[in-house]
């Protein structure tokens, strides 16, 4: 069929707005509606809940959101695929049916297995699959698709081979309906949601719509959204998503090694951006595979230390606490919250945040938070907590590693219940990413010494957005402009990001360029340690990370800033953008 694909996305994560499915079903024609409910810390929360009841394991919020448009679903004709099956698709699959029988619907359900490897010492260990699968159950009449663990893009990349028949071969339309995956996966983040520059949205970033993608023949695909909703569609907002959780221009996957520097972005009409240009060469013979376990247990109290003699306060409570509960495990984070001469408490306060991490549940437990609290009158002055004693919780640990394609059974069973073996790519190829920069570029557009400059914050002049993988992050940073491109690839080197962010600069940190998108790419090997279930960072995921960075003052060029200083009176910066 030579028309194109319609593809709606109606979850980003497990918790994910409840109404989006009814709105995506009743806002605009669709032929496929997709739902991404896994990440790391999901797969570790369907773990523990598969401990306490085995026939769990899948996100159960997905069945009450398909209670109230299934029907709607089938009458319409359009298709539903979703990973929420997580640890247990075939058990979801089931419910589904239940579901349809209480509902007097008569549903065709498929789902995809394969994905969970027996791994005798993990909680959960799981292969991301490809789109094959998926494209083998719509090819066999599924109304519904339940997957478990495939990649987020394979959720339209499915769809996308099943209506337009790719072979393996087709790299290049398989790279562009990743992308086009890749860009629906994260739900409303594609539509204005966690955009820099949201006060420049029509309704002020209040309740961006649901995102839609419209797949060509060729892999191509036009962005958009269902007319009167929320948000925007704008090459900026598709840069910014385009940008979440990358590491270099060579974006692997399953089923092909997708070029993120191939990329090309062009507006199409109001809220309609073309991505095409999309290349694509063999996927590694490989599959990543997220690997959860229980790390031990964690407890966290916080201190509010106000006025003065912020530090010998702090070091006052490390003392007693580490006296009263011993140091191994434990770590102190003074945030410095505190105003020099504030007219109330909670602007004259620092926080200090006390963790604890064992093996032991009770030493991490009232152990630890008691002796907290027993602090109270025998401390420094002023003493109070936020917290309240209470238990420790387990903690999990995300780890990554890789196994061969065609040791993993990919499976796909269709509604007939027949089950079709999903082969490996025939062709792979070792993954090509580039290597990180061994030095910083040279500046490609050097600055004259006597280029005026104002002390701004970065933001002024560029979007940014960050995120988590396992224990690393990744920070994108695009430039608004041609010439703040120009600027902004010579001036933000590796060693200005560790200026800038001293908590990179122990880090290892790569740097990559995406001259298509103006942009470049940071990814900050460990920042989050041992993952975002173990992390006790207060940005646990990274997802600040970039507001932080654009919030730096740092010396902006006069002539690329978009309006005239504030200080001097006129418009603010930002203004007529």
């Amino acid at each position: 069929m030579s028309g194109a694909l319609r593809v709606g996305n109606a979850s980003g994560f497990y918790g994910d707005r409840s109404t989006a499915w009814r709105e995506m079903l009743d806002g605009g024609e669709l032929d496929v509606l997709t739902g991404d409910y896994l990440a790391e810390l999901t797969m570790l929360i369907l773990g523990r809940d598969r401990l306490r009841d085995p026939s769990l394991g899948y996100a159960k919020t997905f069945l009450r959101q398909l209670e109230g448009c299934l029907g709607t679903a089938l009458d319409r004709g359009v298709r539903l695929v979703t990973n929420a099956g997580g640890l247990n698709p075939a058990g979801l699959a089931a419910a589904i049916g239940s579901l349809a029988d209480r509902l007097g619907l008569t549903v065709r359900v498929g789902y995809v297995e394969g994905d969970a490897l027996a791994r005798p010492d993990a909680l959960t260990a799981n292969a991301y699959l490809g789109a094959y699968g998926i494209a083998a159950c719509l090819d066999g009449g599924a109304d519904v698709v339940v997957t478990g663990r495939v990649t987020d893009a394979s959720l339209v990349v499915g769809p996308a081979i099943a209506r337009f028949g790719w072979g393996r071969d087709d790299l290049d339309a398989l790279a562009g309906a990743t992308v086009a995956g890749h860009l629906l996966e994260c739900g409303a983040q594609v539509t204005g949601g966690n955009f820099s520059f949201f006060t420049e949205l029509p309704d002020g970033g209040r309740r961006p719509g649901f995102p839609v993608a419209e797949v060509h023949p060729d892999g191509s695909c036009v962005i958009t959204k269902h007319p009167g909703t929320g948000g925007a569609v704008t090459v900026e907002t598709v840069t910014a998503q385009l940008l979440y959780e990358i590491g270099g221009p060579a974006y692997l996957g399953p089923d092909v090694v997708t070029r993120l520097d191939t990329v090309e972005l062009g507006a199409d009409g109001p809220d309609r951006v073309r991505v095409s240009g999309v290349r694509g060469t063999p996927p590694p013979g490989t599959l990543k595979v997220g690997v959860n376990n229980l790390g031990g247990f964690r407890n966290s109290m916080t201190f509010v230390l106000c006025g003065l003699d912020i530090p010998a306060k702090a070091a006052l409570v490390r003392s007693q606490v580490e006296a009263a509960v011993g140091t191994e495990g434990l770590e102190f984070v003074l945030a410095r919250t505190n105003h020099a001469d504030a007219a109330d408490t909670e602007a004259a306060s620092a926080l200090l945040h006390v963790h604890l991490r064992d093996g032991d549940k009770a030493r991490a437990g009232r152990a630890f938070s008691a002796a907290a609290v027993e602090l109270a009158l025998a401390s420094y002055p002023g003493c109070t907590l936020t917290t309240l004693p209470g238990d420790a919780a387990p903690y999990g640990v995300f780890t990554a590693d890789a196994v061969p394609q065609d040791a993993v059974p990919h499976v796909a069973v269709l509604p007939s219940g027949e089950r079709v073996p999903i082969p490996p790519p025939a062709r792979t190829a070792a993954p090509a990413d580039e290597p990180a920069p061994a030095a910083d570029p040279p500046e490609a557009d050097p600055a004259p010494a006597d280029r005026p400059t104002r002390r701004a914050p970065l933001g002024e002049l560029v979007g940014a957005r960050s995120g988590d993988k396992g224990g690393d992050a990744n920070l994108g940073v695009w430039a608004r402009t041609d010439a703040t491109w120009s600027w902004l690839r010579g001036w933000l080197t590796t060693a200005r990001l560790r200026e800038l962010l001293p908590e990179t600069a122990p880090l290892a940190v790569e740097r990559y360029e995406l001259p298509n998108l103006r942009a470049v790419n940071f990814v900050l090997r460990g920042l989050l340690g041992q993952g975002v279930a173990a992390s006790t960072r207060f940005d646990p995921q990274a997802k600040a990370l970039g507001e932080l960075l654009r919030s730096r003052l740092v010396d902006l060029p006069a002539d690329l800033m978009p309006g005239p200083d504030p200080r001097a009176g006129g418009a603010t910066p930002g203004e007529g953008r």
